[in-house]
């Protein structure tokens, strides 16, 4: 059942389209892009914080900016003498680097070094409002200031971003390519998004049609989000994760990444649903595991 908010502003783009159908389309798209609230929900959340504390305050903090803002990263350097991968690390849509700790944990553990990535609107970056070609930018910043990164692992929306950078979907940047990518309960295009965003707003045909007219006019047509077709033109080892009982991203994208060539192992990680995933220790394992396949050096201009 849908809640009294979403009535409400349903009632309202109806209003809206009756008078103007493009109009409403355009106040759809800036409601689709409208983050949530940053403070934590519940006291799961607030607890999950509490724990990542510790380890968050062992980062250097960094701001960078791109054409449009700016977002906040935190670099954790390699402990002692390791040698592992400079790894790039995004988290989805509503979470925060914090809500990764173990994960963030566990790759520092393996030796290597890691940037935590906030999306604007998200954790410490500012904002109210995120699209996918501000990611893309927000990696590319990312990737210029720190030269690079051997692997890049993004969860939910951070996934598909990290994909939509390495296949250049952005026309005026660079294709963003790491040596590795890992995927993690993250959605293989993102037409379904707007046509499903569409349909619970109960937008008409015309308004839908501008509402998606928005994103072409920000960074091209639709049909570019393909994180799968960009997957399959990777000469990249490509991991994967994904749970069957994800309620929020469909198990199918991660059978549409797997389908995209022998590039691409897709491991099921059943159980885990779409949060739980990415704190739980086998995925971790798995990845770590991944991550250390075929390498000799966490250099990346030794491995390119």
């Amino acid at each position: 059942m849908a809640s009294f908010a979403t009535k409400v502003i349903r009632l309202s783009l109806k209003a809206v389209s009756a008078v103007s159908p493009a109009a409403a389309g355009e106040m759809a798209f800036r409601i689709f892009c409208l983050t949530p609230n940053r403070k934590p929900k519940n006291g799961k959340e607030r607890a999950l914080l509490s724990a990542a504390a510790p380890l968050m305050e062992q980062s250097r903090k960094i701001t960078l900016s791109f054409a449009g803002g700016w977002v906040f990263v935190r670099h954790f350097p390699r402990h002692g003498s390791g040698r592992g991968p400079r790894v790039l690390l995004t988290h989805g849509w509503g979470s925060r680097s914090d809500y990764l700790a173990a994960l963030i944990d566990g790759l520092l553990a393996a030796g290597a070094e890691v940037v935590a990535l906030d999306w604007p609107g998200h954790g410490g970056s500012p904002g109210r409002s995120l699209t996918m070609p501000q990611a893309v930018r927000a990696i590319d910043a990312a990737w210029r200031h720190f030269e690079g990164f051997d692997v890049c692992i993004g969860h939910s929306f951070g996934g598909a971003s990290l994909a939509c950078a390495a296949g250049g979907v952005v026309c005026d940047l660079p294709a963003r390519v790491p040596g590795k990518l890992v995927l993690i309960g993250a959605p293989s295009e993102m037409a379904w998004l707007f046509q499903g965003f569409g349909k619970m707003m109960a937008l008409v045909p015309a308004a839908q049609a501008a509402f998606e007219g928005m994103v072409e006019r920000l960074s091209g047509r639709v049909e570019n989000f393909d994180a799968a077709g960009v997957t399959a033109a990777l000469n990249k080892p490509v991991l994967v994760v994904h749970a069957e009982d994800d309620k929020e991203v469909s198990a199918d994208h991660a059978r549409r990444y797997g389908a995209s060539g022998p590039h691409v192992e897709l491991h099921w990680a059943n159980g885990l649903g779409h949060r739980r995933i990415v704190s739980a220790s086998p995925v971790i394992e798995k990845i770590i595991a991944f991550l250390g396949e075929g390498q000799q050096t966490g250099h990346l201009r030794k491995i390119a």
